[in-house]
């Protein structure tokens, strides 16, 4: 059996996955570490593991890094993952197993695995993962674009605040700083500092923090001061849709992420916030869903990646 392993790198952990080429045999997860050194090491084990967990033949490696990667594989910036910059993680790994070892942006993953299960029919699909960060991925016409250097399909780092909170990567008024996991609760703690979110804070408790999660939980509650919190957030996420819209022009955008979680609730306040942009609405046809697939997404598409690639699939994607 022929198995490619995906390793999706998060700012906090590390999902990894086994696919036989039809389905996921597999997955295994642990803390992301903040040392390059043993960074290298975990994706180096958890490979083996699962290797020989599923006693398969080893095709390719796939790799999702969150941040602007290089069409050699190389992280040239990654605010919430600076141990991997500069790194060439698929080096060691290439010379370790002897396969071919693809390494891209993890939201490139994640739009690779959305367009594979999700719409492969899409003439134009664009994936916006709102997780730590927001990471994103463009896929047009069947092949995935990422521009002259690699860097292509970075939403997260469009400015829509001027001068508002200052992001990991040095800008002002960053896409990510209000509508990623932890804008959500930047709003929200947002909120409570301004007395529209007594609830929220009654909720975390004295020494607790109101962050996007708990926001997510009072919302499914029915808790109107999380529900305005999440209208404020979901502003924010049509926001920057309304200018990716506008640039490539899709007819299918998904949403993935953690905040994905949150499913119609995110999914119908954004579409209702996208309506009042008229360049949006007007002559598109316009499908704004959620990704099936979880927060197996990015692992998903970076083994799909590299079994594609092991087969001399075109288009091959960077290989480091």
């Amino acid at each position: 059996m022929q198995l490619s392993i995906g390793l999706d790198i998060g700012g906090t952990k590390i999902l990894a996955l086994a696919h036989d080429g039809t389905r996921v045999l597999g997955t295994s997860e642990v803390p992301t570490p903040r040392d390059a050194g043993r960074l290298a090491e975990t994706l180096s084990e958890l490979t083996a593991a699962l290797v020989d967990e599923h006693r398969g033949t080893l095709g390719g490696i796939g790799i999702g890094i969150p941040g602007f990667v290089g069409l050699d594989g190389v992280a040239r910036q990654a605010p919430n993952l600076p141990a991997a910059i500069g790194l060439d993680l698929g080096e060691g790994l290439r010379d370790r197993f002897g396969v071919p070892v693809v390494v891209d942006n993890d939201a490139n993953c994640a739009a690779w695995a959305a367009f594979r299960q999700d719409a492969p029919d899409a003439a134009a699909l664009v994936a916006v993962t709102l997780g730590t960060g927001i990471g994103g991925g463009i896929v047009i016409n069947g092949r995935l674009f990422r521009g002259a250097h690699g860097f292509a399909g970075e939403p997260g780092h469009m400015v829509v605040a001027t001068g508002g909170w200052t992001c990991p990567c040095g800008q002002l008024g960053c896409w990510e700083m209000y509508a990623s996991g932890n804008g959500l609760g930047r709003l929200a703690r947002a909120a409570v500092a301004e007395g529209r979110g007594a609830s929220l804070a009654a909720a975390a408790g004295e020494g607790g923090v109101v962050d996007g999660p708990l926001v997510g939980r009072l919302a499914g509650d029915g808790d109107p001061e999380a529900l305005a919190v999440l209208d404020e957030y979901a502003g924010w996420v049509a926001v920057g849709l309304v200018a990716l819209v506008n640039i490539v022009d899709p007819d299918v955008v998904v949403l993935g992420g953690g905040v994905a979680a949150l499913g119609d609730a995110l999914r119908v306040r954004v579409n209702s916030a996208l309506g009042s942009y008229p360049t949006v609405r007007s002559g598109r046809s316009l499908d704004v869903r959620i990704v099936s697939l979880g927060p197996e997404a990015g692992a998903l598409g970076a083994a799909l990646l590299a079994s594609e690639t092991a087969f001399g699939a075109d288009p091959p994607p960077p290989v480091g």
